[in-house]
């Protein structure tokens, strides 16, 4: 028997829904498999603990992911309109990403086939696209601060730090899984007209990294530009490596363009496993429709995926995926956010059913 240890963090919003219909997909999944037992753990961290204890998780929350013998942390959407949204980011999401070397955020933006996108012709096989964005420093260092504040001359600086070992192994990660999952090149995002110094140094490491990979094809474009690219030709991009604020801001439009950001999943990958990885939809807490039980489970559904592929599990992460196509292409299932009126938890059933099929 295999045995998955999950910590499982709902959080906020819609997040107790989305990690319960992971959590019931996993399960599923285990049965069809019989080999395989997934055991999870519940932290009751998030904005609701903030307003109670006036912590987003308690002091010692990095040493129990670290010392819970955990193959994996699924966490639900963070963040509460009673609550800053920099106090919910800086108390939670990023300490992990940051203590536990989660240096790349793996975003897959795929257009699925049954799902109408904004963008009118394009087919599946025009949007997808996966991005690795850089996860422990640059725009979301934390470094800088507030002078004089309440005053006329009150002076805020936010600094962007890059270091070369940080920048080279995000790098050196995108260009090793394009080439062991058949992907084809790699665009590389910077903003290197503007920013002379930290964008150049971007530039110059992705330059020499792709040195050592002479099959894959590289190329580089500058972030607005992206932007407009991603929109006007998603067929000509394959994967792309972007900063920490560049790479949150493509991967929103990224989720976008393929039809709803209740179908965007992401991966905050330790690659060395010295750590847990962290999988987490991308899409809010939705505190509008929380409890309502129309939230789409498929981002989170789609995480937990990424997680079974990154700890070897590639058969049923294989099975997985081809179910929530299956669900997705058929139509017979839809969330309000695809235009459909099932709810969260028929969506779920249906993956489910199709796992056992």
């Amino acid at each position: 028997m295999r045995n998955i240890h999950l910590a499982t963090v709902p959080a906020d919003g819609i997040g107790p829904e989305v990690i319960e219909a992971s959590q019931r997909v996993l399960k599923a999944l285990a049965e069809v498999d019989g080999g395989i037992k997934f055991e999870f753990r519940e932290f009751d961290w998030g904005a609701q603990r903030y307003l109670r204890d006036k912590e987003m998780m308690p002091a010692d929350g990095i040493r129990q992911l670290t010392s819970g013998g955990f193959d994996g942390i699924l966490l639900g959407p963070v963040g509460s309109p009673k609550v800053p949204d920099h106090v919910t980011l800086w108390g939670l999401l990023l300490p992990i990403r940051q203590q536990l070397q989660q240096y790349v955020n793996l975003r897959p933006l795929r257009l699925l086939p049954g799902v109408d996108g904004p963008l009118k012709g394009r087919t599946p096989a025009d949007i997808d696209m996966i991005c690795f964005r850089e996860n422990s420093e640059g725009e979301y260092s934390g470094v800088g601060g507030r002078l004089h504040q309440g005053t006329d001359h009150e002076v805020a600086v936010q600094s962007i730090v890059f270091t070369r070992s940080v920048t080279e192994r995000l790098m050196r990660f995108a260009f090793e899984w394009v080439g062991s999952h058949g992907r084809k090149g790699v665009t590389n995002v910077t903003k290197s007209n503007s920013m002379q110094h930290n964008m150049v140094f971007w530039d110059d490491i992705f330059k020499e990294v792709g040195a050592d990979y002479p099959s894959v094809k590289q190329d580089h474009q500058l972030v607005d530009s992206m932007a407009v690219r991603m929109v006007a030709q998603p067929q000509t991009i394959d994967t792309f490596v972007a900063s920490n604020l560049f790479g949150d801001i493509l991967t929103d439009l990224g989720a976008a363009l393929a039809g709803s950001l209740g179908l965007a999943p992401s991966a905050n990958i330790n690659p060395e496993r010295k750590f847990p990885s962290l999988f987490q939809a991308i899409h809010g807490s939705a505190f509008d429709i929380a409890g309502k039980n129309v939230a789409n489970p498929i981002a989170s559904i789609w995480s937990a995926q990424l997680m079974l592929d990154f700890v070897g599990e590639k058969e049923l992460s294989t099975r997985l995926m081809n179910a929530i196509e299956t669900v997705v292409r058929e139509r017979e299932v839809r969330t309000p956010d695809l235009g459909g009126k099932n709810t969260t938890q028929e969506m779920t059933a249906a993956i489910c059913a199709e796992l056992q099929k």
